[in-house]
């Protein structure tokens, strides 16, 4: 395994040779290699030559990038993003604050999986401690106590440098401030996408700024900022409109009790969910005898194990319903097979609603939850990766070739349609934004309420279809 040490550096000429040269000589964890990624950000001293100098010293070992005029912290940080190549992440400043021998205490619940980010803290409790600049620790811990206020996490030292990080999840997260607002931004966003982190304390030798240190009070006043505004704007993914829905119907609380109570009755004892995302369904399902979440998306598993490791009768599967084989156990394991939001992105939804179906034992159903009016099909739809918006009939034709006898099909939300089609196919909208989530959230009550009086196509659809005992034939 390889890890990334991310290294922005600015007129770092007094420091930064001996703070490479401490990084290469860290310990670090059995079966860890490492990679130095240098962003020198339009440095003005000479710390560019010394850069130079440093990566022909030590090929393969340091990648060397620049920056073409002075952006920020932030912005060095982003461009290291881009260029490592590790299987873990840390962020490490150029100067001599920080001690690279910490590097192990750092990793260690990354690696045991414990943890998708390790905060390294000046300020959690140890035996021995440096006695710093008291203005300095209390502006820290102020933003802190002030992040940590929106956030709802209990860090004790949110603006550290050291930050180590699953790297498919640090890509996965859009980082916009240029310079130490980082820090406050990406603490908002990993709190909102539920990453476990963990704390370890580490040693610290502050600098003043006569020795060169960067911070200042402006950079105070606009991390209060970047912390009231990340607290209100979801921007938590790369890929925003199809994870940002996702992700707000998972914290549609109204929504979910809807569909919890639908499917309920056609619940049995072995349930396996397919392309279970934030766990919009996941948390209320029940957990009966076996309950088997899965996703295609190694991030979104990651994060489902974390939510469910203490569950004894709930597990936790990487699964692509259109391709690959199933894994061991699934074939005919299962008395309930349940599908949200993946069919309609899929090219092959046939194939994955017979491989869904091969999961069932005779008598077990599959439920799905699917939008429906391909009239209604437009440019929100493409943004959130929907290949198609399906018909009753064609429906039945993918129940029909499975083999399956149709249940129930339940159309839902037709009033909110006509909203869909302007938004859609008039105004030719690309994204599903907050506010409409929270609107449509509030007014579910009454579109529920509206739906049987309402003579326009459902938005979504609920299919229930049943597997054939020994002695059935689907009609």
């Amino acid at each position: 395994m390889l890890l990334s040490i991310l290294i922005p550096v600015y007129n770092e000429r007094e420091h930064l040779e001996r703070s490479i040269e401490r990084v290469l000589q860290a310990p670090l964890p059995d079966g860890l290699d490492r990679e130095l990624v240098l962003v020198d950000d339009a440095s003005t001293d000479g710390t560019r030559a010394i850069a130079e100098a440093l990566a022909g010293r030590y090929p393969g070992k340091i990648r060397l990038f620049f920056q073409d005029h002075n952006q920020g912290k932030g912005a060095a940080i982003r461009r290291a993003i881009l260029e490592m190549r590790g299987d873990y992440a840390l962020f490490q400043d150029a100067d001599l604050e920080y001690d690279p021998r910490d590097y192990p205490a750092l990793l260690d619940p990354l690696l045991d999986g414990r943890a998708d980010v390790v905060y390294g803290s000046r300020f959690a409790a140890r035996r021995v401690r440096r006695v710093l600049n008291y203005r300095h620790e209390f502006g820290n811990r102020l933003l802190t106590a002030l992040s940590n206020w929106f956030t709802q996490l209990n860090l004790t030292d949110m603006e550290t440098c050291y930050k180590a990080f699953r790297s498919e999840l640090l890509r996965s997260i859009p980082l916009r401030s240029n310079r130490f607002g980082i820090e406050p931004e990406i603490t908002a966003k990993l709190a909102k996408r539920r990453s476990i982190l963990y704390e370890v304390p580490i040693d610290y030798l502050g600098r003043s700024a006569a020795e060169g240190k960067k911070i200042g009070w402006k950079d105070g006043v606009q991390a209060i900022a970047i912390i009231l505004k990340y607290w209100l704007v979801d921007d938590c993914f790369v890929d925003q409109s199809e994870q940002k829905l996702r992700f707000g119907l998972s914290r549609a609380r109204r929504y979910n009790q809807w569909l919890f109570t639908a499917l309920t009755p056609s619940l049995g004892r072995r349930i396996l969910e397919v392309g279970s995302g934030f766990g919009c369904l996941s948390r209320g399902l029940p957990r009966r005898d076996r309950l088997v979440l899965s996703d295609s998306d190694p991030e979104r598993v990651a994060e489902l194990k974390d939510a469910w490791r203490n569950h004894d009768r709930v597990s936790v599967e990487r699964f692509d319903p259109a391709a690959g084989p199933l894994p061991a156990g699934w074939e005919g394991g299962f008395d309930t097979v349940i599908c949200q939001q993946e069919l309609e992105r899929l090219d092959d939804d046939g194939g994955a609603i017979l491989r869904m179906t091969t999961c069932l034992e005779p008598g077990g159903r599959l439920l799905l939850i699917l939008p429906h009016g391909p009239s209604l099909y437009g440019t929100l739809d493409r943004a959130l990766g929907l290949r198609r918006r399906y018909s009753r009939r064609q429906i039945r034709e993918h129940l029909a070739r499975a083999g399956l006898m149709e249940e129930q099909l339940r159309g839902l939300y037709a009033p909110a349609s006509a909203v869909w089609w302007l938004q859609s196919r008039v105004l030719r909208c690309r994204r599903v934004g907050r506010l409409s989530l929270a609107v449509f959230e509030r007014l579910l009550p009454l579109l529920r309420l509206l739906h049987p009086l309402t003579p326009l196509p459902a938005l979504s659809i609920i299919c229930i279809a049943r597997k054939p005992g020994a002695d059935e034939r689907p009609s």
